[in-house]
């Protein structure tokens, strides 16, 4: 499946549902299921190395100063706001990150 590294806190407040939108400096044509993971290095509290949820990519367009709320992180200006919807939580397990997408096996206890 494919995955993406986010940084805590904003990798739990994906898996929460409260935030639907995130922010990256490049767009993407993908649409479908991401597996959601929280990155070894956070800027604040929550879990690190692992797996925490998948949601859909339902759209990508440019940021505007109204996804501000959705995406947890005050406007600033710039980048590609990732439309994400329906998370599904998964049982969390290890996962080593890496920039973009790539892909990770969920196992079969975790999904």
């Amino acid at each position: 499946m494919k995955a993406l590294s986010v940084r805590q806190p904003w990798a739990s407040l994906i898996a929460s549902g409260a935030k639907t939108i995130e922010i990256r400096s490049r767009r993407t044509h993908y649409r479908g299921p991401v597996l959601i993971c929280s990155s070894a290095r956070p800027l604040g509290s929550g879990p690190v190395g692992v797996a925490v949820c998948v949601v859909e990519v339902l759209d990508c367009h440019t940021l505007v100063p109204e996804d501000a709320i959705a995406a947890c992180h005050p406007w600033s200006g710039g980048g590609w706001a990732w439309v994400l919807r329906l998370v599904r939580l998964v049982e969390p397990f290890p996962v080593r990150g890496r920039l973009g997408f790539y892909e990770v096996t969920i196992p079969s206890a975790s999904a």
